[in-house]
């Protein structure tokens, strides 16, 4: 698989295999990621929906990322990233929730340089990652990759969960047992 359509292509095959939902929270993307995911045929077996919040109070009153966090530490946060995640999966009544936030520039954010991101997924029992990311290159370059780096996180957390579930019920090894 390569390329952003395959990576989405495989994680939907993922989730509707699993009869699971995604919900997706954006910034700096501005819903490019939601958009990657229905050009998909079929995203609906397991795409709920996703919210821009691309103004910082919206990643608080809409997706329930702590203000105090918002206030010391600006939108663009490994911890920020990881509420939006939670909030959109709880909002959107997802399985799992993938975020989006940083600077694509043309200036510097919260202190952060352009090209800094942050990707989250969160997904049922605890299951997630957050990665801090630094992209170069141009505004458009530097959202391409964050879509990028965010459905591969996605695919990679689902093949996890999904390899860790197969070790519960078979035993510890991925193989079944007699």
């Amino acid at each position: 698989m390569t390329g952003p359509g395959s990576v989405a292509a495989g994680a939907l095959e993922l989730l509707a295999g699993r009869g699971q939902s995604l919900a997706v929270a954006e910034s700096l993307t501005g819903g490019l990621v939601a958009g990657a995911l229905t050009a998909v045929p079929g995203a609906s077996r397991a795409f709920r929906g996703s919210i821009t919040a691309y103004a910082t109070e919206l990643k608080r009153e809409l997706l329930g990322v702590d203000g105090a966090l918002l206030t010391a530490r600006g939108a663009v946060d490994g911890e920020v990233a990881r509420q939006m995640a939670a909030g959109v999966r709880r909002v959107l009544g997802a399985d799992w929730g993938i975020a989006t936030t940083g600077v694509a520039g043309p200036e510097p954010q919260d202190g952060q340089p352009v090209g800094t991101v942050f990707v989250a997924v969160q997904g049922p029992d605890g299951a997630g990652a957050v990665r801090r990311l630094a992209f170069a290159g141009d505004r458009d370059h530097i959202r391409q990759d964050t879509i990028d780096a965010v459905l591969a996180l996605l695919l990679s957390e689902l093949t996890e969960n999904m390899r860790a579930q197969d070790t519960e019920q078979h035993g510890g090894n991925g193989c079944l047992q007699p």
